[in-house]
């Protein structure tokens, strides 16, 4: 009788462990899959952007600055692999976006443009699913590493290999700006 209970509390044990370490291995895969969803949704960002820019061109060739700035930030985010890096990138991409869209406000033919319509529609999309994927990664690394912080899964993450991962933050200086609100 005591050997059969201590097979069974052996048993008992070796599921926990196993469970803990697969728990760890599963948040671990989900993070790095969210990941790839990120960097799936600036790829297909990064192919609109010549078609963008060729359109822009066509009405605004004299803008060669922002087009510059353009091209910079698409070889920026095709370059970098870590998150931080990833991320900088896409920062410098969105603000380089701006840009190349702010020029595009003083020419009335080009926002007339079915093509640029279309590739202006298409952008936003692909911005609003960059964005999810952000989310979803960060969300992701937040289950991760509060599973890795407490315990049991504190006692585990060494030996499932799996350690911290960092959050997904695009430096985006012109989101901190206090908004100035006048009435007058």
């Amino acid at each position: 009788m005591n050997t059969l209970v201590i097979v069974g509390i052996i048993a008992v044990l070796v599921l926990f462990v196993v469970s803990q370490y697969n728990r760890l291995v599963r948040l671990n895969v989900r993070v790095s899959e969210a990941f790839a969803q990120i960097e799936v949704q600036l790829q297909r960002r990064g192919d609109l952007i010549p078609n963008l820019v060729e359109t822009v061109k066509g009405y605004a060739a004299h803008e060669s600055a922002t087009f510059e700035k353009v091209v910079a930030a698409r070889a920026a985010a095709t370059s970098a692999s870590s998150v931080h890096d990833v991320a900088a990138a896409d920062g410098l991409m969105t603000q380089a976006l701006r840009g190349l869209l702010a020029v595009s406000e003083a020419y009335p033919d080009l926002k007339a443009s079915a093509n640029f319509i279309s590739l202006q529609e298409e952008l936003s999309s692909t911005e609003n699913k960059i964005g999810f994927a952000r989310q979803y990664y960060n969300d992701n690394v937040r289950s991760l590493n509060e599973t890795i912080a407490a315990i049991p899964g504190k006692f585990f993450a060494g030996m499932a290999n799996v350690a911290p991962r960092e959050f997904y933050e695009v430096d985006d200086p012109t989101k901190r700006d206090v908004p100035k609100v006048d009435f007058n």
